[in-house]
This record gives structure tokens, sequence and C-alpha cells, in this order.
């Protein structure tokens, strides 16, 4: 089984943006607004974080059944983990998402201010301050043969993608746009000298965009 480094369900605005400015503890996505990237994902019958039965069926609900198909761990960065910047003034905070994170694998979470690992449910934590290579050899070690998912923010693929590391991408395009933000690009086509590149339009409104190696 061959191993993969794949982002999928990343969610960026028409013009790019992944996440507006001035991210705080009140607004994980800074300016923007998360139900206008993520309400394709979130109205689907196989969202991660649904807790009532129901839900959408279709190519949107696909898609995002393959969110933890195959992954055996997670990279994502500092900023993805929580609000807060410079070094930790306590290890209180434990993460968005409580005592379940959705994850249910290890975590290596990437930072200029380590801190001790941290476990809740099924999922630990690994706090790294490396490069995207020795990061990803950690990873991939602890996936055991499964997939590496690159779970953002748009720094984090940033720097993923320009060391040449992805493997594959999906990539949702919300018919909003946000002007201000952590761009992922200026046009997709960018990618388009080492990836191939499909899009596909949901009824939702999103435009899927698939990217695999060339």
């Amino acid at each position: 089984m061959t191993q993969r480094v794949r982002v999928h369900c990343f969610n960026v605005s028409q013009d790019g943006i992944g996440a507006g400015e001035e991210q705080s503890l009140e607004h994980p996505f800074g300016l923007a607004d998360p139900r206008e990237l993520w309400a394709w994902a979130g109205a689907t019958a196989s969202w991660v974080n649904r807790t009532e039965p129901g839900g959408t069926r279709g190519l949107d609900d696909y898609i995002t059944r393959d969110m933890t198909r195959k992954i055996g761990a997670e990279i994502m960065g500092r900023n993805k983990f929580g609000p807060f910047r410079g070094p930790w003034p306590n290890y209180e905070w434990q993460g968005w998402w409580g005592g379940e994170p959705p994850f249910h694998t290890p975590v290596f979470v990437l930072t200029h201010h380590v801190r001790p690992s941290l476990t809740l449910s099924d999922t630990t934590f690994h706090f790294l301050d490396t490069t995207p290579h020795e990061a990803l050899k950690q990873a991939k070690a602890a996936a055991d043969g499964r997939d590496v998912r690159i779970g953002g923010g748009v720094t984090t693929i940033r720097e993923f993608l320009d060391a040449d590391l992805i493997d594959e991408m999906h990539v949702a395009v919300a018919p909003v746009e946000l002007g201000d933000g952590l761009r992922l690009w200026e046009s997709p086509d960018e990618l388009t000298d080492r990836y191939h590149l499909e899009r596909v339009p949901s009824p939702s409104g999103v435009v899927h965009h698939f990217f695999w190696r060339r």
C-alpha cells in the first residue's frame, strides 16, 4: 500500500483565502465567517462533528466520508491548534475540540514553542519545532503505513507545497469572497506545473478542486 501525503476537505473562498485576519479565541477564523466556508461539509450526513441524525447525501457527503479514510496521522500548524502566539503562558489550552477531538490519530503540531505531548481520548498531540521534512518523517512513522493528512492552516499547507511534499489535495472553493486574510493561492492554476487539476461543481455551490501529481 502506497503511503500518501494529502490535503482533504480544506476550504477557501473564491479569492483563495482560508482564514481571515485577526484570529482570536472568539473568532477562530479571524474576520472570516467559518459558516461561509464550511456550510457544505457541515450539512452532510458524514460530517465528523455531526451530533444528530440526518444530513445530505450526494457528492459533498461522498467527499466528507473520505476525510478520515486511511488517515494514520495529521500535521497541523500552531494556529489550527489554538489562537495563541508566542510562548505558552501555561498548558491549560487543549485545542478547540474538547475532550473528544475528531482526529483519532497522532497529530503533529508545528510550533516554535514546544510543549509536552497531550492525549485526549484516542488522539495524541505532539508539538514539534522542526522542518516540514522532519515532521513528515515522524508522522509517516506514526501513521503505520496509512496516509498523512496535512490539515492546515494555510501557512502550513503552503510550507509543505513549497517543500514539494504533498501528493494529493482536495480544496473546496466556497462561493464567497473574503478580500483579506491568509491566501492559499492567487489562482489554483498556479499549481498545474506540478499537479493535474480537476474542478467539480457541487449543487451546494462549492467547487471541489482535486489535485494529484503529474
